[in-house]
């Protein structure tokens, strides 16, 4: 007969709290097991989140197709028509709540709104564990709530851009990296106990809790990967760039000026490969951006009432933030890679976990750029039976080179969206 045996317990006499995920296996991110990762392409993905969405008509062109006409939003972006897709007609089908679905946005876990609500892990979390061992920084989530852990909790950002570039390329004083090396160190101890407790385990539990603990030493073994990165990367010098550490801007109405240093930060992340993986939501709804011709906040023009004055305003500010997109999606084509660019390595989506700013979670205004697809299209789908967002994230996530069929909602994925060949 089984004995009975309590999970607290089990975490009481080892004093540590690991989490019980559905882990795969990662190879370590040096030696022999690499084989010949260094000549394959080297995908990326960054995920931006429009917090307020967009104005529609600015955005979404009324024809479908390539042979659209260029939008208010999309006309700065002109000469990148071929490499950027404008996607309609999708959404999660379970995810509602208005401004709370952004924690599901990524995730596409149902209900964000309900008190009981809990999440699931988001798409650059869950390309974390293929890729993220292969650079210093597994990922890099710079804001918002929409990167979330396997156990559903939200991954914090700082908003300051300084933060980042500091960890990225300002060096320690070799105290410091002693010291971060012996906390490493420690806490890979700290698994040790944890691992010879759990195997202690094995003749005190049942056969169908077998492959529960299973799971627990595939999350332990990722833990102690991640671990063993990170302390070998405290050997290894940082890289060089010809920047200086931005200025942290601490007035939440420089909205355009803040995103553009964001945007730096990230074109240098991805320059240097530092990370492959990042996350942004662009927020500060509730000041008035130090714009030229704005006199209300970000969040009043949103809910304009199809007022004109407050349209033209939106538009304006909407404007700027797709100018400051545009200059990050220029400035990674003109970065050459190999045989190819920044860009065509590099997957982006900008859009939103609202219709416009009025709370309709459907119908979610997308734009994918770069990633080595076939762009210059309109994707629209079905405005009344939404096709699932969730179908591009699993285009998204294989090709970044994760072999899985689903995720989330999905049916599979994305009609109408191919590769490239790049």
């Amino acid at each position: 007969m089984t004995k009975c045996l309590s999970r607290r317990t089990f975490l009481r006499g080892t004093g540590v709290v690991v989490a019980l995920p559905m882990l795969e296996a990662m190879t370590p991110v040096f030696g022999s097991q690499n084989g010949n990762r260094e000549s394959q392409p080297k995908r990326r993905m960054v995920a931006l989140n429009m917090e307020l969405s967009f104005h529609p008509p600015n955005l979404i062109p009324e024809k479908v197709g390539r042979d659209y006409e260029l939008t208010r939003y999309l006309k700065p972006l002109a000469n990148l028509r071929n490499d950027f897709t404008i996607i309609s007609g999708t959404s999660h089908p379970e995810v509602d709540g208005g401004h709370a679905a952004s924690k599901s946005w990524l995730t596409g876990a149902p209900h964000p709104g309900a008190a009981n609500f809990k999440n699931s892990i988001s798409i650059d979390q869950l390309a974390a564990r293929k890729i993220g061992l292969q650079t210093r920084f597994a990922y890099m989530a710079m804001g918002g709530m929409i990167s979330v852990s396997a156990n559903g909790v939200n991954v914090p950002g700082s908003p300051y851009p300084s933060h980042y570039f500091q960890k990225m390329f300002i060096e320690g004083r070799a105290q410091e990296k002693l010291a971060q090396i012996e906390r490493l160190r420690e806490g890979q101890s700290v698994l040790d106990t944890v691992t010879e407790a759990a195997r202690r385990m094995r003749n005190r539990i049942s056969q169908s809790d077998e492959h529960k603990l299973d799971q627990y030493f595939t999350s332990v073994r990722e833990a102690e990967q991640q671990l063993h990165k990170s302390e070998q990367w405290q050997h290894k010098p940082k890289p060089k760039v010809d920047a200086m550490t931005p200025t942290p801007i601490r007035d939440p109405a420089q909205t355009i000026a803040k995103s553009r240093q964001l945007y730096d930060i990230m074109y240098l992340a991805l320059q240097t490969d530092s990370t492959r993986l990042i996350t942004h939501t662009v927020s500060d709804g509730s000041h008035v951006p130090i714009l030229p011709d704005v006199s209300m906040t970000y969040h009043n023009l949103s809910h304009h009432g199809q007022d004109p004055e407050k349209l033209e305003q939106l538009a304006r500010v909407e404007s700027y933030h797709m100018n400051a997109f545009g200059d990050f999606l220029r400035r990674l084509k003109e970065t050459e890679e190999g045989d190819s660019n920044l860009l065509d390595r590099t997957i982006l989506l900008l859009g939103s976990h609202m219709h416009s700013g009025g709370h309709n979670n459907r119908n979610l205004p997308m734009i994918l750029a770069g990633g080595g697809f076939k762009h210059g299209q309109h994707l629209a789908f079905d405005s009344n039976n939404n096709y699932p967002t969730a179908n591009l994230y699993v285009t998204m996530l294989q090709r970044l080179g994760l072999e899985i069929d689903s995720f989330a909602s999905s049916t599979g994925t994305m009609t109408g969206l191919e590769l490239s060949g790049t």
